[in-house]
């Protein structure tokens, strides 16, 4: 049954015991997956050619929401790549059973932003954990190696270049940069966590970045 609040709000009612009563205040179709057809009748003018890039920078919460502030940065999603096995879960991956590493799939607007700065932007967030085989920060395992996947030549010789700038005597860079294999979307619950989690993904964001909800 419906029942108001006392904040105006409406909520179901899913469970009632002698001692207490639980109720759903999400909407009704709040974490279900919509799944729907379109036709495309015209596009705009002008409009913007997309590029794709792919990022593995540790736990792809954190790196989603870096991305996600980045201007020119049209879309982001996480998911899995470079591995064996098809539609892998987050279960399986962590298990570092699948050989896929955790990544973030920017959508971005070349006029706006560069390659290159989502480069220095990957390299920025991922820190001396650069020189970490299978490790970002504390977080350990295949399935948090560290890459920049390329999707075209020009991006592959960016991404070589950056990481090239950055190498120092004595010291070797773990980062693969190699070219992006099969991308397998995450579960839904992992998409735009942060920001579902109440984290500021504004462009203009300046607050740090928390690896929690």
């Amino acid at each position: 049954m419906m029942v108001q609040l006392a904040n105006g709000a409406k909520a179901r009612v899913i469970k009632v015991t002698d001692e207490t009563v639980t109720i759903d205040a999400n909407p009704q179709l709040a974490g279900e997956t919509l799944k729907m057809e379109v036709e495309v009748l015209s596009l705009e003018a002008g409009a913007p050619s997309l590029e794709l890039g792919d990022f593995a920078i540790g736990c792809f919460w954190g790196a989603e929401m870096a991305f996600q502030r980045e201007p020119g940065v049209i879309t982001t999603k996480v998911g899995y790549t470079q591995g064996q096995q098809n539609d892998p879960s987050y279960e399986e991956v962590c298990a570092g059973t699948t050989g896929h590493t955790e990544c973030v799939q920017v959508r971005y607007d070349p006029q706006q932003v560069s390659f290159a700065r989502l480069c220095d932007l990957f390299w920025e967030r991922l820190g001396d954990s650069r020189y970490l085989p299978n490790q970002v920060g504390n977080d350990r395992g295949t399935q948090y190696r560290h890459g920049v996947y390329w999707h075209t030549p020009q991006q592959k010789e960016t991404a070589e270049a950056s990481m090239k700038a950055l190498q120092k005597e004595g010291a070797t860079i773990a980062t693969e940069i190699l070219g992006a294999e099969k991308f397998w979307d995450a579960e839904d619950y992992h998409m735009q966590y942060l920001q579902k989690g109440g984290q500021d993904a504004k462009k203009t964001a300046t607050e740090t970045i928390r690896c929690y909800g």
